[in-house]
């Protein structure tokens, strides 16, 4: 069966009234037979059928064990932290999501978790950080927005080596691309406002768990710290994944033909692709992806100055100067002064993060005029170039 067949068909028809489309059930309590007994439902922090729906399709996705729907990818993050006490150590990738970094160092680290930025693109990096403390490794692959590849496979096995769970950021690859949870990983997550929503229309997180005892967990915490999914925006999530896979395919084309002509492109430095052989890890992320590298491409300019990037960004006709990614609208914007602006530059310059970095999120317009589009943007910066040496 092929993807979107498991995907359209995992959707359930409402048993009650035989609709196609999933009912937004938009009720906050519900009537009881008598005191504590009801039909699955008692109150909608706790569960709420529209929800459900979403958080077995996206477990089918995964191939976990269950999922579950928060109101935004960070409130999934802090959902899965949680799973910490006082004393207990992260491994975290360095290239890590402004937001992830924001929440670790300035509301984790005061409750005293202790959290280390790793390049884990070299899985040996890791070796030199776990202990008996460490209880969580946290990897983005693809990473945001350096695009760095880790090996999943060979990370999952130092994790369980020290008794520490592998939490993976799936939200660059999408399940179309990566499924974390078969090379290892014990928990997934999802920013569902990129590509699972795909229309740039809703906030939403996701955590899918491999196992029983995780899952207990994980829910727990949800109902007890309330950041729950609303039922309308649980719909809205439905419906884009019913058209993840035709939407995904064609950005992940798009993307890997505008890689192409930026590594070529005179004005261009370097070019974070994974679809592209010059990437440190394609081999691993040709086996772990899939064949399918992702709709995000990240490149810096010859000339690494803010101004030249800002100069850029703020000239493409049909990529818009916004942040957030995945959308079926093609999206700009520079890191450094957007997304990772909340973390100190020193520390983005390590990881990778130049002050030129520009970050292209591919919608699923026609790829001529996206690299059209590119084309006279970067232009108008070999022009101000020039200007400039005059």
């Amino acid at each position: 069966m092929s993807s979107i067949t498991e995907i359209l068909h995992a959707i359930p028809v409402d048993k009650l009234t035989g609709s196609i489309s999933v009912p937004v059930y938009q009720t906050a309590t519900y009537e009881q037979e008598e005191p504590g007994v009801n039909k699955g439902y008692d109150y909608a922090r706790t569960g709420n059928p529209t929800r459900k729906v979403l958080e077995d399709l996206v477990a089918i996705l995964e191939g976990g064990h269950a999922g579950f729907a928060f109101a935004t990818g960070l409130a999934a993050i802090d959902t899965v932290a949680k799973l910490l006490s006082t004393g207990d150590e992260i491994i975290a990738v360095d290239d890590i999501y402004g937001g992830a970094y924001r929440l670790f160092t300035h509301v984790y680290q005061k409750l005293g978790i202790k959290i280390h930025y790793v390049d884990t693109t070299d899985a040996e990096n890791i070796l030199d950080y776990v202990n008996d403390k460490t209880k969580l490794i946290w990897l983005e692959s693809p990473t945001n927005p350096t695009l760095k590849v880790s090996d999943i496979e060979t990370i999952a096995k130092i994790a369980k080596s020290v008794n520490a769970l592998l939490v993976v950021d799936n939200t660059f690859a999408s399940p179309l691309c990566q499924k974390p949870l078969a090379l290892g990983a014990d928990i997934v997550i999802h920013s569902a406002t990129k590509y699972l929503g795909g229309h740039s229309d809703l906030l939403a997180g996701l955590v899918i768990t491999k196992t029983e005892a995780l899952s207990d967990q994980i829910k727990f915490i949800q109902n007890a710290s309330g950041g729950i999914l609303g039922p309308w925006d649980c719909f809205l999530t439905i419906r884009g994944i019913e058209t993840l896979e035709l939407r995904v395919k064609r950005q992940c084309d798009t993307a890997r033909q505008i890689a192409r002509f930026l590594e070529k492109h005179e004005a261009v430095d370097k070019v974070h692709y994974p679809g592209l052989e010059s990437h440190k890890n394609h081999e691993i992320a040709a086996r772990q992806q899939n064949g399918y590298f992702g709709g995000i491409i990240s490149f810096s300019l010859k000339v690494d100055s803010s101004d030249n990037a800002e100069k850029f960004v703020t000239n493409t006709r049909y990529f818009k100067l916004a942040e957030s990614l995945g959308g079926v609208k093609s999206l700009v914007c520079q890191p450094s002064k957007m997304t990772h602006a909340s973390i100190p530059r020193e520390k983005r310059l390590l990881s990778g993060v130049q002050d030129s970095l520009i970050r292209l999120s591919c919608g699923i317009e026609d790829p001529r005029d996206l690299l059209q589009d590119i084309k006279q943007a970067l232009e108008l910066v070999q022009l101000e170039k020039k200007e400039v040496a005059v």
